[in-house]
């Protein structure tokens, strides 16, 4: 073969393997890998004590703590945290701009539509908090009509209000106030600009334990936490779950559930 002819053989050889590359590449999305462990970001929410939150400017919580205990069990490797407000999370995650949350999400049908999830890792009911001296004190959810109620926006405790709430005509679409986190929902509740919020019972109680507020009454939902990912990403969801198994295996899972919780 000529010498012309051999060269523009390798060079289309050579470019059609670059481009193979390049595409891998753009497929990965957040997830790398060089030469090693594929790497993750994970995105969270601040603001949803014990499981997320800022503590003299560094991300700490029962997600944090566990995700990457989780991950550290794996193939993978944790390279960092983005801190995004709840309901832009799974956007986020869709986009390809994280690749795991770890923000106390609830496994429901909605999201299972748009994500999967790893096994449950955390269980949990909704809290109704008040004033602690305030008056208003409602042992159900009827005893709400009439109230204004608050929660974060996109969580478990918005689809209470807005599903068992407005929807049944219990209080007006205008008595409910949507926040960015529950810090702000919190404040707004000690400063009497709404009469109750809806929130996680733990999360309730790690604000009940520092502030003058109080849980009224608690509402069942039976919801289960899991840690969000794209869906179709069976290799990660494997990853996670096998993690999980791990560090509930080697104890790590109880001490962390000690440590943020106060549970044994």
């Amino acid at each position: 073969m000529p010498r012309e002819a051999r060269v523009t053989v390798d060079r289309r050889r050579y470019l059609h393997a670059i481009g193979g590359t390049v595409a891998a590449l753009s497929v990965a999305g957040c997830q790398s890998s060089g030469g090693g462990s594929q790497t993750l970001t994970a995105g969270t929410a601040p603001g949803f004590p014990p499981f997320e939150m800022k503590r003299d400017g560094e991300l700490v919580g029962f997600d944090v703590s566990l995700l990457e205990a989780v991950v550290a069990k794996s193939d993978y490797e944790l390279s960092g945290w983005d801190e995004l407000e709840f309901k832009s999370l799974i956007p986020a995650l869709n986009n390809g701009n994280v690749d795991v949350v770890a923000a106390g999400m609830t496994i429901n049908e909605k999201r299972e539509e748009a994500i999967d999830f790893s096994d449950p890792y955390y269980s949990s009911n909704q809290a109704i908090v008040t004033r602690e001296a305030g008056s208003f004190s409602p042992s159900s959810l009827d005893d709400l009509d009439g109230a204004l109620v608050g929660a974060q926006k996109g969580t478990t405790g918005e689809s209470v209000i807005t599903e068992q709430l407005v929807e049944t005509g219990t209080i007006e679409a205008s008595a409910y106030k949507a926040y960015g986190n529950y810090v702000l929902a919190v404040e707004d509740l000690l400063n009497e600009n709404v009469d109750a919020i809806v929130i996680d019972v733990p999360v309730a109680n790690s604000f009940v334990g520092d502030r003058p507020i109080t849980t009224a009454f608690v509402y069942e939902t039976g919801e289960q936490f899991g840690f969000g990912i794209q869906s179709g990403n069976e290799q990660l969801a494997s990853a996670l779950n096998g993690g999980l198994t791990a560090v509930r295996d080697d104890g790590t899972y109880q001490e962390l559930t000690a440590k943020w919780f106060g549970q044994k």
